[in-house]
């Protein structure tokens, strides 16, 4: 198993244990578990395509990289169209449950593209 796989492993169970603390901080379980699903799908997503990325090329790695981040921008904003306009959860705690998950796994994929990123040589 390379380097690059066993840290991927490494962060998404580190992302499943962030998932579970999220759970147990918040009030609404229901609203909880249904955003926490589909963010923690997209941010996998993007961490599968971006450590994919790392094993190829250098020109490879600039491409999956952007196209890992490009693609949680978009499949965020997806998100925040259903949730906002089509479930039409626009209560306050909805409004910032949903901002605290966001918030919360995107930071943890920016650090982990990040951290990735600083410890490889140039």
């Amino acid at each position: 198993m390379t380097l690059s796989l066993k840290h991927s492993y490494r962060y998404i169970l580190f992302l499943i244990l962030l998932n579970s603390l999220l759970l147990c901080l918040t009030i609404s379980l229901s609203e909880i578990i249904t955003l926490s699903t589909p963010f923690s799908i997209i941010s996998i997503i993007t961490l599968v395509i971006f450590f994919r990325g790392q094993t190829r090329e250098p020109d490879s790695q600039t491409l999956h990289t952007l196209v890992s981040i490009s693609l949680k921008f978009l499949l965020d904003m997806i998100m925040a169209l259903v949730w906002f306009i089509v479930a039409k959860k626009t209560s306050l705690t909805s409004v910032f449950i949903f901002f605290v998950i966001y918030l919360t796994l995107t930071l943890f994929s920016i650090f982990v593209i990040l951290k990735t990123l600083n410890n490889r040589p140039l």
